[in-house]
């Protein structure tokens, strides 16, 4: 046979998806996987999908060199250790300028580190973020890519083809930046994938338990909803939810779902991050509380049993008030979502010299990934009108609509609070919001508290300089 174009090791559902997706687009690909069941399952499914160029091998001798050269092959397969694993049996057959990409949810220092060793041997890397869950990888993904720029070229003209395709801003991807660049935008972009659906979960909350509306209705509302503003892929797919039907019993799947979520680490890294560079991120970090909060089923239910009691205020509610109001208050606390996550990037791509071009970003998250939505194209706009711009909040554009929907938001926060449901993500948003619009803040105090236990000093906003008192012996003395 003759060579392949590019090579692809680890067909989980992502890996083969992205596969076919490639041989999809006219690009003869070559496969590869441990377990050799999966090759065989991948090369079947592309004949059934439409002959389509996919060849496998079982030994990852025969599957290297079946690539032509200068070879590139993708690497899907779990982050950590299996990805050294596999980067050390590809490598053993690799030549010099060959390259390799782990398109995995990575640590972004373990790519750095790769990058480094695979350098010293000749070859080329690149950590590129994989967007847009299986559906994504089989029919357009959001693609980025970080490392060698010598390897993107390698590769560039695949990935334009393969990724998701946006009629009015292209395909969604771009060279992102150096080193680990790709996988830290991938992972801030799953840190506000869990902000915007924990946002989303409680317009739920709000919507059932004060508003009293059923799936049917909840159904209608996020339909419309996705006609406007909040278009985007999961409102879209909240609204396919709520009306499917439990096959096994009577009612609506949802309700059967445990209320226990999952998760996988990137957005705990990027918390994590956010305090490493001194970023408030309060809405995404309520995010990540609130699936802590929800692993603890079986100590909720006990306390509920505790404390027991209607906590709703039971005055009736406008139910078309209640509805108009969350949206606007969800699209609100949505906006800080993405201005932390973007203020996130911007200070690593500031500490780590990236120079990382956040519209950019915002023009290929449009397409293909979890978080597409036509918000998106706003906040790219943003940024092109002000490359260094300091928050989102203070886009003109933006600080224009978060000013009109702030009294809606503040009546379903307050709403919220009245009738016991607990609302993090959008109360940490309003919080986030009214403490950056503040020209003071109750900080003075707690620095006086730092200095009166501490000797950490403090400014003064009347005079340069730094300064220390004696707190404890000027009140000690005034009391006697």
């Amino acid at each position: 046979m003759a060579l392949t174009r590019i090579g692809l090791a680890g067909l989980a559902v992502m890996g083969q998806n992205l596969a076919l997706n490639i041989a999809d687009k006219g690009f003869p690909i070559s496969v590869y996987n441990r377990t050799t069941s999966k090759v065989d399952e991948t090369v079947q499914r592309a004949k059934v999908e439409g002959n389509l160029p996919v060849f496998g091998f079982h030994d990852p001798a025969s599957f290297v060199s079946s690539i032509q050269k200068p070879r590139v092959v993708i690497m899907l397969v779990k982050a950590g250790a299996p990805v050294d694993q596999t980067i050390a049996t590809l490598a053993a057959h690799l030549e010099q300028g060959d390259c390799i990409v782990d398109g995995g949810n990575e640590w972004y220092e373990n790519t750095e580190r790769r990058e480094k060793a695979m350098e010293g041997r000749g070859l080329l890397y690149l950590g590129m973020g994989v967007s847009g869950g299986e559906e994504g990888a089989r029919n357009g993904p959001s693609l980025m890519p970080g490392g060698s720029f010598e390897a993107y070229k390698y590769i560039k003209d695949i990935l334009l083809k393969v990724a998701a395709q946006v009629p009015d801003s292209g395909p969604c991807v771009t060279y992102i930046g150096k080193g680990g660049s790709g996988n830290f935008v991938k992972m801030v972009h799953n840190g506000i994938e869990y902000g915007d659906m924990q946002l989303i979960s409680e317009a739920y909350d709000v919507l059932k338990s004060v508003g009293k509306l059923t799936n049917s209705e909840l159904q209608q509302v996020f339909s419309e909803w996705n006609k406007g503003e909040l278009l985007s892929f999961l409102i879209e797919i909240t609204a396919d939810i709520f009306g499917i039907k439990d096959e096994q019993g009577e009612g609506y799947l949802v309700d059967k779902v445990l209320d226990k979520t999952g998760m996988k680490g990137t957005g705990k890294w990027t918390v994590q991050q956010a305090a490493e560079l001194s970023v408030a991120a309060p809405t995404i970090e309520a995010s990540l509380d609130s699936r802590f909060l929800s692993g603890l089923k079986d100590e909720r239910v006990e306390a509920s049993k505790i404390f027991q009691g209607d906590y709703s205020t039971g005055l009736l509610v406008d139910k078309a008030q209640l509805i108009e109001d969350v949206r606007q208050a969800l699209y609100a606390s949505k906006i800080c979502s993405y201005a932390q996550g973007m203020n996130i990037i911007k200070a690593k791509s500031s500490e780590k010299g990236w120079g990382l071009n956040l519209g950019e970003l915002a023009r290929i998250w449009k397409g293909g990934c979890i978080i597409r939505a036509i918000f998106l194209d706003r906040i790219k706009k943003a940024y092109d009108r002000n490359s260094n711009l300091a928050n989102l909040l203070v886009d003109p554009e933006f600080a224009q609509e978060i000013m009109d929907r702030q009294a809606a938001w503040r009546r379903v926060v307050c709403l919220a609070i009245n009738n016991g449901v607990s609302t993090p993500g959008m109360s940490a948003s309003l919080a986030y919001f009214d403490s950056y619009r503040r020209d003071r803040l109750p900080a003075n105090l707690v620095q006086a508290q730092r200095d009166y236990f501490g000797a950490h000093t403090y400014e003064r906003v009347d005079m340069p300089g730094s300064f220390h008192t004696e707190w404890f012996k000027i009140a000690h003395n005034s009391k006697i």
